[in-house]
């Protein structure tokens, strides 16, 4: 079996719109996503909100693509600043009317100190080659190493992917009238 190699690297400011409409593609069917923004303008709605987030993480943290941009992965570090207000309210208006749930639904925070794998999404079309874990090596690789990473996600799949690339499972949280919620660690390096 061969390896596919992937050439990875930091995200220009130039391809972050292509990294909002893959990141909407690949989350089109993802259980929080379907469950957290509305049905109208579902598409549209998920894209802005991928922006908002994928532009944040960029300035705030690491967001590493492919030269294609056909799959992201964005991190954020320990306690990142908050969002400025303009944001949240573009956060809160693009959730309309599921807002209060998705601000009630409360999860296990992860350890205290650890980076945050935020987001990773593969073109659908590119699924199966490898390229997920490539990216989830390279943020692993791009955090200092005596520091944990911390993960959720709402997709049973993800978790055997981030399972073979080192974490372990940390909680599951049944969100009420939503979807399953699984945390993750990848420990520190001792």
């Amino acid at each position: 079996m061969t390896s596919t190699v992937f050439a990875l690297g930091r995200l220009p400011a130039a391809a972050l719109d292509d990294a909002a409409v893959l990141l909407a593609t690949a989350f089109e069917d993802y259980p929080w996503t379907q469950w957290a923004v509305p049905a109208q303008e579902h598409a549209v709605r998920v894209t802005r909100l991928q922006r908002l987030y994928i532009q944040y993480a960029r300035e705030r943290g690491i967001v590493l693509a492919d030269a294609d941009v056909t799959g992201v992965v964005a991190l954020l570090p320990p306690d990142p600043p908050e969002p400025p207000t303009s944001m949240q309210q573009d956060v809160v208006a693009l959730h309309g009317d599921r807002w209060e749930a998705v601000a009630g639904a409360a999860t296990p925070p992860p350890p205290t100190g650890s980076w945050t794998l935020e987001t990773l999404g593969v073109d659908p079309r590119c699924r199966g080659r490898g390229l997920g874990a490539s990216l989830v090596r390279a943020a692993l690789d791009a955090v200092p190493a005596d520091i944990p990473v911390a993960l959720e996600t709402s997709d049973p799949r993800n978790v055997r992917l981030y399972e073979r690339c080192g974490f372990g499972l940390t909680a599951t949280t049944h969100i009420p009238d939503g979807p399953t919620v699984v945390s993750m660690v990848h420990p520190a390096a001792t």
